[in-house]
């Protein structure tokens, strides 16, 4: 059996299929055909200006990177144009979020060390201050429709790809790297470097295909409805949909995210090109997407099930979508930047899971990381991966070799949940162990307590975070974001809390704010929330009355 480029995968589905619908953003329809050639001319540009590999992987420890690097600060459309382009240059792809002050994106610019950045034109007014950073060559702008002003010395993506030879192909090799910048929910992003051969197997349903022709086979029969992801592809839970998709050679919608998230345009989308399978991230985009059904009636009967990751879907969004959409199966997915696609649990109406159905290579490790759980162990420890799993963090060698170690003689990616293994094989989540809180000699999962709290009927969102305390060392704080016209006094929320959980797992506080934040990704903003806690203190009479 052969490894695989991504690349090499998509010039093996135009061989057989040109002509059909790769990817529709917009107005814009890409067909495979159009995809191969015009990647493949993008990447002959790049290696013309000399862009490529500059040290091969068995030269290199883990955590090195010898293939220069691409930063894209880029919308949904075409982004996956860009990704197998650099891929097929030998470059290696990072994504960078757009919803990033200007401040952090040169932070993680500083860190990446990119020779070019590509982006949007919008994206490039919004952060000329801090491009071209220190050591980048070239500047690549996508036209985006705006009226933005170029930037000096920029080339146009469209002269780049015309420069580029349509015959030529660079052999890449199944050791090219892709990076993935993790969400930075809790600290600076890292830069995770998988293998592409990797990657495609254990986050793309990708295979060690004998041939070609196993490819050709493979994407005859999938003939099925388009898949729709919602989910931005600067995040590596997003692109991992749409690759899914497209290597298995299914069309794929991408949601056209140069606005405000809206609804009603994903809903009407959906309608219109008669989806099967729609992908979103979490409570901030199920919230909007059930009120807009509430709204306004859709014709979606050929949608068949919504994949759900990247950060916690409330079952209360859950039973709302499968009541207003009662053929649907709702997918969560649970996995990293680090341990790739890993998991699964499946919802239908009349049922609720809550363990996940583990994908080859998942398991659990002992809480001091010596052995392997088995299932029905009752020890909670942490959720691991082996076999196609990264090489490690960029530039980063005691992250790497913290994160990476030996278990009873197998490589593995510890992913910084804490979970067991239930009687079935399958996973019980606890948490992130960063977001554990130990309040008072005892450890609470925050994310246990946000789920209690955004059941409630009068709140959209919350967060949980631990907060300095002279009595407790660390006392539990919640911030709350109620609906319009709901009214919740903290002593309500306190109640309920109480009713479903030890009472030492209860906020000490409750503060109300406008508007709860999340980053791009929908995933939790913890640095927004310990900040907005820790500038507020409750007098101690009403600590005592809550403790």
């Amino acid at each position: 059996m052969g490894e695989w480029t991504i690349g090499d995968v998509v010039d093996a589905i135009a061989d057989v299929i040109p002509d059909r619908t790769m990817t529709l953003c917009g107005q814009r329809r890409t067909t495979y055909g159009d995809m191969a050639q015009r990647t493949r001319r993008f990447a002959n540009y790049l290696a013309g200006e000399g862009f490529g590999v500059q040290r091969e992987r068995d030269e290199l420890q883990n955590w090195e990177c010898g293939q220069d690097r691409i930063a894209l600060i880029m919308y949904n459309d075409r982004y996956p144009e860009l990704v197998v382009g650099c891929l097929k240059a030998r470059t290696v792809p990072v994504n960078v979020n757009h919803h990033y002050t200007p401040h952090e994106v040169a932070d993680l610019l500083g860190y990446v060390k990119p020779r070019a950045v590509v982006y949007h034109k919008a994206l490039g007014a919004a952060f000329a201050n801090v491009l071209p950073p220190p050591g980048c060559e070239l500047l690549i702008e996508v036209d985006d429709g705006s009226a933005a002003p170029a930037l000096p010395g920029a080339v146009d993506f469209e002269t780049a790809v015309a420069q580029g030879d349509p015959d030529r192909r660079i052999a890449g090799s199944p050791n090219d790297l892709i990076m993935y910048c993790t969400g930075g929910t809790t600290g600076r992003p890292k830069g995770v470097l998988w293998r592409q051969s990797d990657t495609y197997v254990s986050s793309m349903v990708g295979a060690d295909h004998a041939s070609a022709s196993d490819i050709h086979e493979k994407v005859a029969r999938n003939t099925g409805a388009p898949w729709f992801a919602v989910s931005p592809l600067m995040h590596a839970a997003g692109l991992w949909t749409v690759f899914s998709g497209v290597l298995a050679g299914l069309p794929v919608v991408l949601y056209d995210d140069r606005g405000k998230f809206d609804p009603r345009l994903v809903w009407q989308t959906a309608e219109r090109e008669k989806v099967g399978l729609m992908t979103m991230v979490g409570d901030a985009y199920a919230a909007p997407l059930i009120e807009e059904l509430h709204r306004r009636s859709y014709d979606l009967s050929s949608l068949y099930a919504i994949g759900t990751g990247g950060a916690a879907t409330n079952p209360k969004h859950v039973s709302a979508l499968l009541e207003k959409l009662p053929q649907l199966t709702i997918i969560n997915g649970y996995g990293s930047s680090e341990t790739g696609n890993m998991g699964f649990g499946h919802n239908q109406r009349g049922s609720h899971r809550e363990t996940f159905d583990l994908r080859e290579g998942g398991t659990v490790v002992s809480g001091d990381v010596t052995r392997f759980l088995q299932p029905g162990d009752p020890e909670v420890g942490w959720v691991v991966r082996t076999g196609r799993i990264p090489l490690g963090y960029f530039d980063d060698s005691e992250a790497t070799r913290r994160t990476f170690p030996v278990v009873e003689g197998r490589r593995v990616v510890i992913s910084g949940d804490r979970a067991s293994l239930e009687a079935d094989g399958t996973l019980r989540l606890y948490g992130r162990d960063s977001l554990v809180v130990n309040t008072g000699g005892e450890k609470v999962f925050v994310e246990e307590v946000e789920a209690v709290l955004r059941a409630h009927p009068a709140v959209a969102d919350a967060l949980v975070v631990g907060r300095d305390s002279d009595r407790w060392g660390q006392e539990i704080v919640a911030l709350v974001q109620l609906h319009d016209r709901a009214a919740a006094a903290p002593e309500t929320l306190h109640a309920a809390c109480v009713e479903q959980l030890a009472r030492f797992k209860a906020p000490k506080e409750f503060i109300i704010v406008d508007k709860v934040r999340r980053l791009g990704n929908g995933k939790a903003d913890y640095r927004w929330a310990r900040n907005t806690a820790a500038s507020r203190q409750l007098d101690e009479a009403t600590q005592r009355a809550l403790a």
